[in-house]
C-alpha cells in the first residue's frame, strides 16, 4: 500500500485529509499517532509534530491542503477536490484558505488555553467569539445560493469546511442570524465522508477540554 496516514481521529486537520482519503475511497494505511510507537516514526518524519502526515511511496507530504493537492494531483478519484478551471480553482483555494484561518484557527485558541495548567480560557474564548461572529457573518453572504463552498460542487474547500465548522459551533455556536451557514454545516454532517470521520471520533469526545455536546 503506498499511501500512509499519521494523524488521529479527532484531529480537525486530520479530519480534512481524511474527507479527501474517503471521497475517492483511496486504500491508505492508518497510522494513529496517539500509540507510542507510531509516535516516534510520526515525528521522525516531521519533527514539527503536527498533524497529519501522508507518506506516499515514500515520499513525505506535509500541510493538510497540499495533501489534499496531492492526492487530487497523483491519486485522482471520480470526484475531483479541485477543478479544472484555474479561475474555479482559485476559489476553492481561497475558501480552503478562509475556513482554515478564519474559523479554524480561532476556534483552536480555547480549546489550546483549556488543556494548558494556567490556561487563560475566557480570554480566549472571547477573542475566539469575536473572530467567529465575523467569520460566520462573512460566510452567510458568500454562501448564499451555494450548495458547496465554492459553487455547486464539493471540494477541497469542503475539506477544510466540515471541520471547522463543526467544532466551532462547540466552541462558539453558529446562532440562528446565520441560517445559510447552519444548513451548510448540516449539509457537511449528512456527507457520507464526513459522517465517517466523525463517527470514527465520536469515542474522543471526552477528551475536548470544554466539554463536547451531546448534539451532532
Amino acid at each position: 500500500m503506498s499511501l500512509v496516514f499519521y494523524g488521529h481521529p479527532f484531529s480537525s486537520y486530520c479530519q480534512k485529509v481524511l474527507i479527501a482519503l474517503y471521497e475517492n475511497a483511496l486504500p491508505f494505511d492508518y497510522r494513529v499517532v496517539s500509540d507510542p510507537d507510531v509516535a516516534g516514526e510520526w515525528i521522525a518524519l516531521w519533527p514539527m509534530k503536527r498533524m497529519p502526515v501522508l507518506v506516499d511511496d515514500g515520499r513525505t507530504i506535509v500541510e493538510s491542503s497540499i495533501q489534499i493537492e496531492h492526492l487530487h494531483l497523483h491519486h485522482r478519484g471520480p470526484v475531483p477536490l479541485l477543478p479544472d478551471d484555474p479561475d474555479e480553482a482559485l476559489e476553492v483555494r481561497f475558501m480552503d484558505r478562509v475556513f482554515d484561518q478564519h474559523v479554524m484557527t480561532p476556534m483552536q485558541q480555547p480549546v489550546a488555553e483549556a488543556l494548558r495548567p494556567d490556561g487563560r480560557v475566557e480570554d480566549a474564548r472571547r477573542r475566539s467569539s469575536e473572530a467567529l461572529e465575523a467569520a460566520y457573518g462573512w460566510l452567510e453572504t458568500r454562501l448564499k445560493g451555494r450548495e458547496w463552498a465554492a459553487g455547486d460542487t464539493f471540494s477541497m474547500a469542503d475539506c477544510a469546511a466540515a471541520p471547522s465548522l463543526f467544532y466551532a459551533d462547540w466552541v462558539h455556536p453558529i446562532g440562528d442570524a446565520y441560517p445559510t451557514l447552519r444548513a451548510y454545516r448540516s449539509r457537511l454532517l449528512q456527507r457520507p465522508s464526513f459522517a465517517r470521520a466523525v463517527e470514527e471520533a465520536r469515542p474522543y469526545r471526552p477528551l475536548f477540554p470544554l466539554g463536547a455536546p451531546d448534539r451532532d
